[in-house]
């Protein structure tokens, strides 16, 4: 069991951030301690790897909810889960590619300004 605080420094998760995926269902039967307290499982912490994942590749919440709609409703889902997730990454994918566009025209525009400054290149 962990407290709030240990459970934000291991998610990376703001403590405003767990209390708000709790509010909504998105982190759902957090563990209370006897005076009322959160306290977060090693399952908890699992959830929020995944969530972390999902939202620092661009997720929106509402998917994110539906992700674990589905994940709670057991293995019948399994296929929507896939689907949900094949779609994200798809998007994810196109992102990349273009980040990996736009980071070769800014080491372009870097070497171009380098030839005319005389400055060494960067690694």
């Amino acid at each position: 069991m962990y407290p709030p605080s240990e459970a934000a420094r291991r998610s990376g998760f703001s403590l405003d951030t767990l209390r708000y995926y709790e509010k909504i269902g998105l982190l759902s039967g957090v563990g209370r301690t006897s005076g009322g307290r959160r306290v977060f499982t090693d399952d908890d912490l699992s959830w929020l790897v995944i969530f972390r994942c999902l939202r620092d590749t661009g997720m929106p919440i509402a998917e994110m909810c539906r992700y674990a709609e589905l994940s709670r409703e057991g293995e019948h889902t399994v296929a929507a889960r896939q689907e949900l997730l094949e779609q994200h990454a798809a998007r994810v994918e196109e992102q990349l590619t273009l980040l990996q566009r736009q980071y070769a025209h800014l080491r372009e525009k870097i070497r171009f300004y380098q030839g005319l400054t005389g400055a060494t290149p960067a690694p």
